[in-house]
């Protein structure tokens, strides 16, 4: 894949890959029944259903998780053999699987393939009584892959292969989040812009904006990024790579503890941070530091909110405003062992950036964790 200048395609072209939304993300975890009750118990999702050797597959158990558009399937091996073993291995808990809806997957994966992705998983038809599935896959950064879902005519539970779990003891704790609002990865120095080209050529993605070492760096470390979306905005996707500086990036420190190119972090937004905030919090969901310090001119620098200021300092939520508006963020530690995968909780007030006011602060709370790990 060769670095190249991508044009950003108009929005007023004709879009080969209409993209619904994020059908599934899918973990692939040491353990999936501890980690679904862990997100259950903290971050509020249903465990709402199944699939293993009682459903017909004997290499898995896959459990569904649920809150709102957002759905989970966290996934571990049986047995020590075989590719779900070796990347739990290689990569500790990550994502394996960003799964695309669409309404035609054959067409996505003709399109796609034809324009250079390598293709992972050929379309195939997934049946039962409740009518069919069609999945078709193609690789992007690392080993992590797109998923093309076509569910038009399927009226069962989910997919084929899931049953469905009815306990009422596994449900009804929503903190509140609703919906994907973007996913980070990660790419080795030098990357970046060939999966910006990637997600512009292959799947016809627009950027939205870029930030280089300038914007994203602190004393000691400095990473670049650019966002890219596809048309209507419902899929965003940043590319992180690391940029020179004093000591070991954020993204060096992830790249060498998850063994390469991967998800760095999932946002997920809510109606109500505050509450949404609390309720994790009093659940045990840990969340990075921010001094007081940020909230003491916070509104010369941001202006006129909704929410009060001494609220936000005593939750640790962030604030960020652009020419639509404003948005409220906060970052979890990550949530395994492994300095990989983390969270962001975003809301936002009519504002379509990133953050980018944030950054400094970010980047300094996620050093001050380093340091402890040794890492920095």
């Amino acid at each position: 894949m060769q670095t190249q200048n991508i044009s950003v395609q108009s929005t007023d072209k004709q879009d080969f890959l209409p993209i619904n939304g994020t059908f599934y993300i899918e973990f692939l975890v040491g353990n999936a029944k501890q980690a679904a009750f862990y997100y259950h118990y903290t971050f509020g999702y249903d465990i709402v259903g199944y699939l293993g050797p009682e459903t017909g597959y004997r290499d898995r158990a896959s459990y569904l998780l649920q809150q709102n558009k957002v759905r989970f399937i966290l996934t571990s091996p049986i047995k020590p053999e075989g590719f779900i073993a070796n990347h739990v291995f290689k990569h500790g808990d990550g994502v394996r699987d960003i799964a695309l809806w669409v309404d035609d997957a054959r067409q996505a994966f003709r399109e796609t393939t034809q324009r250079g992705a390598e293709a992972v998983a050929e379309p195939e038809v997934f049946s039962d009584e409740g009518g069919e599935i069609i999945k078709a896959s193609i690789k992007t950064y690392g080993e992590t892959i797109h998923t093309f879902v076509e569910d038009k005519n399927y009226r069962g539970f989910f997919m084929p292969g899931f049953q469905k779990m009815d306990n009422p003891y596994l449900q009804n704790r929503s903190v509140g989040l609703k919906y994907v609002d973007h996913i980070v990865g990660n790419v080795e120095l030098g990357d970046m812009n060939a999966f910006v080209d990637f997600y512009a050529d292959v799947m016809g993605f627009k950027q939205l904006v870029s930030f280089d070492d300038k914007d994203i760096s602190t004393k000691y470390t400095a990473l670049m990024s650019k966002v890219m979306s596809n048309g209507n905005e419902r899929i965003k996707f940043p590319i992180n790579e690391p940029a020179p500086g004093l000591k070991k990036s954020q993204i060096d420190e992830y790249l060498e503890f998850y063994g390469g190119a991967g998800v760095q972090h999932i946002a997920i937004a809510t109606d109500n941070i505050i509450q949404t905030i609390t309720q994790l919090r009093d659940n045990g969901v840990a969340f990075l530091h921010v001094p007081d310090t940020y909230y003491d001119d916070l509104k010369d620098r941001i202006g006129d909110i909704d929410e009060p200021i001494e609220e936000l300092r005593k939750l640790g939520i962030l604030v960020d405003r652009d020419d639509e508006g404003y948005l409220l963020q906060i970052f979890t530690k990550p949530v395994q062992d492994r300095p990989t995968v983390f969270y962001e909780i975003i809301e936002r007030k009519g504002a379509r950036s990133f953050g980018k006011g944030n950054f400094k602060a970010l980047f300094e709370a996620i050093e001050r964790e380093q340091e402890l790990r040794g890492n920095l």
